[in-house]
């Protein structure tokens, strides 16, 4: 029989309990951010949380990975490589790295995963990064699964995670400099304004609106829970979910949809998969994807490419469809459909002029709402929302509704009976079945025969194991103990040491699973993939220290050239590169989601008209900045670039 697969599910944890909550609800991994140095620097996290949530979830053979993954300056590097000895002395799993100055510093001390930041959509980038020291790559969102399935054949030793479920960025990630150039604020430093969720104007080359005040670059939610085995069967190792932002509920609830499912798999699989980590989880609710944050969902280009990945007339989450307005009374709306509605509901409709409006409902009766204010634009057919469900909230933050246990089976036997002494020696051994982790306490009692038969209170005894991640789930009991008399306290002793002993055996099996130094180091490796658009653009590469530029040069990159964020804020007066720099490099193509592309000939139009199509067309902000938008049909992506 082949060795079974370990498949991972991991989940994102804004702070300690958020991460905490996802281990219960049945995450086997959790990334979380630092201090400092996180792709999202409103979710940063003091060491001492990120060691205590490694305690917890090293309980389940689970693992933290902190995301260290912008670029770092110079005068931050001393900080930087402090930040991480300080992670390997509270016993993180790994770390993820953007910066190749800092890989150099953590390779051979800690685990380190490639970033999505690093920009991984290609078996050579792939290999490039197994080359250099890291043991996995965080895979582009673009990629389908054809794509994914090429780069596990062609870089087979090195772990493949792939996003399955979150928010969609329009640009490969790490190659996106819009915020930066247009607000000051770096998505490579994790201070992104998410200028991809504004509303532009499209206009042509004669200045003509294509389009009006739309949100052309917002994408929908990723939602991949129905491709999960798909995923898993192309080489995937880890699962990943994002929301380093989103609230505890939202982390609940997801991560139990998506535990649920890869367990329905690996049940169907026993001989191929396994989960990554310990215990199952129980839940007092039934996960529903649809009443957490959402924009609506899509698989993104998992499957082929689709027009509908996109939301232009709204950046917000709306939630699930709840039914259609009925009836308008003076201070109520009666809504047509099956759902039930709760005092504090959050409900919102798109007005006749595609705006997101919401409101909150005061009082429900049955099907009639009492919003706290009555909304002046909505009319009986028109859609209704739901993208804040109170009771399913409230169920959610019941820390009750959610446990975690693993089940472990308790064998007692004696040992050796010393006549002599009138004493023996018994055994006490916890053991998770089906897995070679176990821990044994063989303890002398006096040999007291007993008034009463001890069975059930051995049993129960042994048992209590109240807060600890364990249950009993099957207990061998030799029946020569049944006339034994052994305190209770004795066996609570028993119990606790069995229990601690177990704990540490896991812990130990976990740090066995890390892939430090898992790489033999190449130089003068560096892929066409890199080389090729950095000799248009040299800030590609994301160098951003004397460290990195040191790496890229020892690569075979000669003369590497500093990030976007050094060149923009030393010098804006729009020379060489900078002069009509490339912002976004997106796989969505507005071309093809309107309707336009002559290359897919089941192309679907959406009504603009075409007769102003003339290009070049360009994007064109609220202040009246404009974005020339260029098709590279060949690559099938879309560019975008300041003018």
């Amino acid at each position: 029989m082949s060795k079974r697969r370990a498949i991972e599910l991991l989940a994102p944890a804004k702070n300690k309990l958020t991460g905490i909550a996802a281990i219960k609800a049945g995450a086997d991994a959790i990334y979380i951010g630092a201090g400092r140095f996180g792709a999202r620097v409103a979710a940063g996290n003091t060491i001492k949380d990120i060691r205590e949530l490694c305690d917890f979830a090293h309980n389940y053979g689970a693992k933290v990975y902190v995301t260290v993954n912008t670029i770092i300056y110079d005068d931050e590097l001393q900080d930087a490589r402090k930040m991480i000895d300080e992670l390997i002395k509270v016993d993180v799993d790994a770390v993820l790295l953007q910066d190749m100055g800092l890989l150099v510093y953590a390779r051979g001390k800690i685990e380190v995963h490639a970033s999505t930041q690093t920009d991984n959509r290609t078996p050579e980038k792939v290999k490039w990064l197994k080359d250099i020291g890291f043991s996995r790559a965080v895979l582009a969102r673009e990629l389908s699964l054809n794509e994914i399935k090429e780069i596990h054949n062609c870089v087979p030793d090195i772990e493949l995670e792939a996003f399955v479920h979150g928010a969609l960025c329009v640009s490969y990630s790490g190659a996106c400099y819009a915020s930066e150039f247009c607000f000051n604020r770096s998505a490579n430093r994790g201070e992104c304004a998410q200028f991809c969720r504004m509303k532009f104007d499209l206009i042509n080359a004669d200045d003509e609106v294509i389009v009006e005040n739309q949100h052309l670059l917002s994408m929908k939610d990723m939602c991949r829970i129905d491709s999960v085995e798909q995923l898993v069967n192309t080489g995937v190792t880890s699962l990943k979910i994002e929301g380093r932002l989103k609230d505890e509920n939202y982390v609940k609830n997801v991560v139990a949809a998506y535990s649920n499912k890869l367990n329905e798999i690996i049940e169907r699989n026993p001989d191929k998969y396994e989960r990554a980590s310990l215990g199952r989880s129980n839940y007092g609710f039934i996960p529903n994807l649809k009443k957490t944050f959402n924009r609506d969902f899509t698989e993104y280009f998992l499957h082929k490419r689709e027009p509908n990945i996109f939301q232009p007339y709204s950046a917000k989450a709306f939630g699930e469809l709840v039914g259609k307005v009925k009836e308008i009374n003076r201070n109520s709306i009666v809504v047509s459909g099956i759902a039930s509605f709760s005092n504090g509901d959050g409900l919102c409709y798109f007005n006749k002029k595609h705006e997101l409006i919401g409101f909150r409902v005061n009082r429900a009766e049955g099907n009639r709402l009492f919003p706290q204010k009555m909304p002046t634009d909505i009319f009986p057919g028109i859609l209704l929302y739901r993208n804040y469900d109170k009771s399913f909230e409230e169920l959610l933050s019941d820390n009750k509704m959610i446990s975690r246990k693993i089940g472990i089976k308790i064998s007692l036997q004696i040992l050796n009976i010393n006549s002599a002494s009138n004493k023996l020696v018994i055994c006490v051994k916890m053991a998770i079945p089906y897995k070679d982790i176990a821990a044994n306490v063989s303890v002398e009692i006096e040999n007291e025969t007993a008034k009463s038969p001890q069975k059930d209170n051995i049993i129960k005894q042994l048992s209590k194991l109240g807060d600890t991640c364990f249950e009993v789930s099957e207990i061998d009991f030799d029946s020569k103990l049944n006339d034994i008399f052994i305190r209770s306290s004795f066996l609570s002793s028993i119990r606790r040491e069995c229990v601690l002993k177990l704990q540490s055996v896991i812990s130990e099996a976990n740090k066995n699973t890390r892939k430090i130094g898992f790489n033999n180091i190449h130089n003068n490796s560096i892929p066409e993939s890199i080389i090729k658009p950095y000799k248009n653009y040299k800030y590609l590469c994301n160098i951003a220290n004397s460290q990195a530029h040191l790496f890229y040069n020892e690569e075979g990159l000669e003369k590497a050239g500093s990030a976007f964020e050094v060149i923009w804020r030393k010098n804006k007066t729009r020379v060489g590169e900078m002069r009509k720099p490339i912002l976004m490099q997106c796989r969505h193509c507005i071309r093809y989601s309107l309707g336009i592309c002559n290359k897919n000939k089941d192309n679907v139009g959406s009504g603009i008209n075409k007769k102003l199509w003339k290009e070049p067309v360009s994007l064109r902000l609220g202040d009246g900045r404009i974005f020339k938008l260029e098709f590279d049909c060949k690559s099938c992506q879309m560019n975008i670039y300041a003018q």
